[in-house]
């Protein structure tokens, strides 16, 4: 039961104003301390590397400038996160400093990572395919196939796309032992690092977009491969890429399995609303905080992944040590395989900057008659259940499945086999 439920009407009325005040007021500070830790990081970076990082308090046309993209493909939540700070100018200096001293030529040298990333070989590893980098992926062929022939002919082909900060292992280490025999001797599983995350490459001068996750699963996975079909399954963050990929190729993928679909409208201010929604500035639940925080507050954000993520071989032996365990579950692991680049714009690029185009992507897919599945578990804190009931009005035809007392990640975890056995129903059915 909850605090409100059973505290008396007058005590709740008293205690949500006070909430609500101090929720302004300590993110009224964080706004100061992004602010301020901005204006550290430019200094810091201009010592160490000799020029100051681009970050979204920069002037937007000179940002877009060196990223070379199109307006359409940044989110507008990168620009227009309110920050009273930077609105009374207090990052003016800094601007003009960035603006008269900053070397916006793209062949000037640089390191594949910036200083307050990990510099380890497992976070390099990308680095050594040289520039024409593609996907890590796990692809677990059909028994009938021999050897390593990844250009076979399967009966069918499953493409896993994980959530944010996740990897491949996400469906590696829940689902692939438990699909049944069948599949195991008629499919060819494979689940993809998204660009940015786990073994994948991780650039700094990439703007992680829809279009640029899109395409790296078609260079890296769908052409070498030959896919002619596929079958489509994702989570959270994935949910978006898979719909931007199923919409580019309607024709080819038989069935589209979305667990747990971020889906915002595209009315208004799309990308906006969808910040309000997936991350909204809110004290509690310590999963909603930790998602807001990270979300508003690119240079707080930075300063976390600086000591968490850069020192996350650190973390790991005292994980390690602590628990007296030899391996440690993939999602701890995964909450570092990633810069702080590549997830905060990943996350409005994708999450927020998506849903521009979500609507456009359903209504391709619904005329062409592509099978959707959507899978929502009825406590998820992170989606809300009024994405799920957004996305049927928008596409009639999907099915719906709600999941009890599960959340984010239980609607997997703790029902893999029962998970494993309707994705096999549903492929079966599209034969």
């Amino acid at each position: 039961m909850s605090l409100a439920a059973s505290s008396p009407k007058w005590l709740t009325n008293c205690v949500q104003p006070l909430i609500s005040i101090l929720c302004c007021v300590l993110f009224l500070i964080f706004d100061l301390l992004d602010a301020v830790f901005c204006v550290i990081y430019g200094y810091l970076d201009k010592l160490i590397e000799g020029e100051a990082s681009p970050c979204c308090c920069s002037n937007w046309e000179r940002q877009k400038r060196r990223m070379n993209v199109r307006d359409d493909d940044i989110s507008d939540s990168l620009y227009e996160r309110r920050n009273i700070f930077r609105e009374m100018g207090f990052l003016r200096y800094q601007r003009k400093r960035e603006d008269s001293n900053r070397n916006f030529d793209k062949g000037s040298s640089r390191s594949v990572n910036r200083w307050s990333d990990c510099g380890c070989d497992s976070c390099l590893s990308w680095v050594n395919g040289g520039s024409d980098y593609k996907l890590h992926f796990v692809a677990k062929e059909p028994l009938l196939v021999t050897g390593e022939n990844f250009k076979g002919k399967p009966s069918e082909n499953v493409i896993f796309l994980h959530g944010f900060l996740c990897s491949s292992s996400f469906w590696t280490e829940t689902l692939f032992p438990n699909f049944s025999e069948k599949t195991n001797h008629e499919y060819r599983l494979i689940a993809v690092d998204l660009l940015g995350f786990g073994k994948s490459p991780k650039p700094r001068d990439c703007s992680y977009t829809l279009k640029d996750h899109v395409e790296m699963i078609e260079k890296s996975v769908i052409l070498p491969l030959e896919m002619s079909s596929f079958h489509l399954v994702a989570h959270s963050m994935g949910c978006i890429i898979a719909l931007a990929l199923a919409a580019k190729y309607p024709k080819n993928v038989k069935s589209i399995t979305l667990v747990a679909p971020p889906y915002t409208s595209s009315e208004g201010d799309a990308c906006l609303n969808a910040l309000s929604m997936l991350a909204g500035k809110k004290l509690w639940s310590p999963l909603s905080f930790g998602s807001s925080f990270m979300s508003w507050y690119e240079h707080l954000g930075r300063t976390v992944c600086l000591f968490y993520c850069r020192n996350h071989r650190i973390w790991e032996n005292i994980l390690k040590f602590i628990t007296r365990k030899r391996d440690l579950h993939f999602l701890t692991t995964d909450m570092t395989r990633h810069t702080h680049h590549s997830a905060w714009s990943s996350m409005h690029n994708v999450l927020c900057g998506g849903a521009k185009f979500v609507d456009s992507y359903l209504i391709i897919l619904t005329t062409v008659g592509v099978r959707i599945n959507v899978i929502q578990g009825e406590k998820d804190e992170v989606v809300p259940m009024e994405c799920c009931s957004k996305f049927k009005l928008k596409a009639p035809n999907a099915e719906i499945s709600i999941i009890p007392n599960a959340d984010h990640g239980t609607v997997i975890f703790g029902r893999e086999k029962e998970f494993a056995l309707s994705l096999e129903h549903t492929w079966e059915s599209c034969c």
